[in-house]
């Protein structure tokens, strides 16, 4: 567990799910850049006076939207604030990811603020009516960003304070064009150790338009039992716009299976994979699991859309497998990701791996599609004993491991 200090306090926050060796912090210099800002900080570094840093503390009385927050930090040290000052008015957090919310709960119980002191929301869910502070960790999709700002823009009014937050890497002129688009005239702060704000001033009389997601598109021919079918993207899905080539290789090599199989598309996305092996295989019950509530939403339209109602399936939000009952699946298919946030690594992978091992019956069996150099295969042969190469081209590698 890392310690942030801030101008209200020192406050113990982790990631979620917490691991003893995991040295990943729950925040970053964007979050205290942030804070500092609330707290009425000059915003000065190495003698350098920002005009955009308030000298006075930010007013955190009527709702505070916290969107985007990315471990719970922002949400956790407002809710200790707020209480300790005794502020009236919800505190809310809106968020994608199902591991934010639960590292959120943890980190305000560590501080002592319990999760009464917080509405947690998710995107899909609709947005306070009213907003006074609205308070935003930029994410890095762009298409998140602008259907969050337009669902939130009808709770917006003249007088909100809209401070928003990142790393000069996340901040684009593309992300400033959508804050002025949506919300009213907007400036950037000065950079302050590779990091920015975002200040806009919602503009009176501004016409409210829907958000224009979800987006749906037609699959290439070519692919499978799945050539020239439609799936359904919610904001924020990896590569909404058209299918990626690594997912366009699974599709084209996945396992020919009959039977009464259980099927998890674990990290389902826009669930294409699992519509595929349901229709494929109209006897197998497959699962739909992922741990962003837009990833579940899409993959359940994408299956609706295209698979018989009668079909049985199930829309799992969740840390992977981690509440799947051990020895119940026979086929998990995954496509794992090697980043989280702006961190490279693979813990994201190996849990998924591990998870599919406990779930997976004897004779069960993992089947990934990577980047030929993650090197997936020497883990799976560690985990599993085995790992066989199904095929492979010259970026991916699909690879099969077999539960003995």
């Amino acid at each position: 567990m890392n310690r942030l200090t801030t101008a209200w306090g020192e406050f113990g926050l982790t990631r979620f799910p917490e691991h003893p060796r995991d040295t990943l912090r729950a925040w970053d210099t964007a979050d205290e850049y942030l804070l500092r800002h609330l707290a009425g900080g000059d915003g000065t570094e190495a003698g350098s006076k920002d005009p955009a840093e308030p000298t006075e503390p930010t007013d955190l009385s009527g709702t505070v939207a916290v969107v985007g927050d990315r471990w719970g930090a922002l949400t956790t040290v407002l809710a200790a604030r707020r209480l300790e000052q005794l502020v009236t008015g919800p505190l809310v957090q809106i968020t994608d990811s199902y591991l934010t919310q639960q590292a959120t709960r943890a980190n305000l119980r560590r501080a002592g603020a319990g999760t009464d002191a917080v509405r947690l929301l998710s995107v899909r869910d609709t947005p306070p009516d009213r907003i006074d502070v609205l308070l935003i960790r930029v994410p890095k999709s762009l298409a998140l960003l602008e259907d969050q700002l337009y669902r939130l823009a009808p709770g917006v009014h003249p007088g909100t304070v809209v401070v928003a937050t990142g790393r000069v890497t996340e901040i684009h002129t593309s992300t400033l064009k959508l804050f002025e688009q949506i919300l009213g005239p907007t400036r950037t702060s000065l950079a302050v150790r590779k990091s920015r704000l975002i200040l806009s001033a919602p503009a009176a009389g501004r016409v409210r338009a829907p958000s224009p997601w979800p987006h749906s598109y037609a699959l290439p021919d070519e692919i499978g039992v799945v050539s020239g079918r439609t799936v359904v993207n919610h904001a924020g899905i990896f590569c909404a716009e058209r299918l990626d080539i690594g997912t366009r290789f699974f599709l084209r090599n996945l396992p020919r299976r009959r039977g009464l199989d259980h099927v998890v598309d674990l990290g389902c996305g826009n669930g294409v994979i699992g519509t595929a092996v349901a229709l494929d295989n109209p006897e197998a019950r497959v699962t739909f699991i992922d741990e962003s509530f837009s990833a579940v939403a899409s993959a359940e339209a994408t299956f609706r859309k295209n698979v018989d109602a009668r079909t049985p399936a199930e829309f799992v939000l969740g840390d992977g497998l981690s509440d799947v009952p051990a020895g119940t699946v026979d086929l998990v298919l995954n496509n794992p990701p090697f980043h989280t946030h702006q961190a490279t690594t693979d813990a994201t992978a190996w849990r998924m791996f591990t998870g599919a091992r406990a779930a997976l019956r004897p004779g069960g069996e993992l089947w990934i599609v990577g980047n030929r150099h993650l090197g997936y295969h020497a883990k799976l042969r560690r985990l599993f004993g085995n790992c066989e190469t199904v095929t492979s081209d010259p970026k991916f590698v699909i690879l099969r491991a077999v539960k003995r």
